[in-house]
């Protein structure tokens, strides 16, 4: 059975996490490349756009493939 102190653990990292992800949402405007990469699909007609961000979605999937394997090399 889990222990009392070992979830109160488990909320505290948890809450943590959510602070980074909010922190990374308030400034990932500042940061220039992200989102206008080149391989970045973008199309706008007359009454439509279409915003598919292909090059930056995979970016940040190999940033953190690499973070998550330094991290779990202990």
């Amino acid at each position: 059975m889990l222990e009392w102190s070992n979830l109160g653990k488990m909320l505290i990292l948890f809450g943590g996490i959510v602070i980074l992800i909010g922190l990374i949402l308030l400034f990932v405007d500042k940061i220039p490349f992200i989102g206008k990469l080149p391989g970045d699909i973008y199309i706008e007609k007359k009454n439509f756009k279409f915003y598919f961000p292909l090059m930056t979605s995979i970016l940040i999937s190999i940033i953190l493939t690499i973070i998550l394997n330094l991290l779990s090399r202990r």
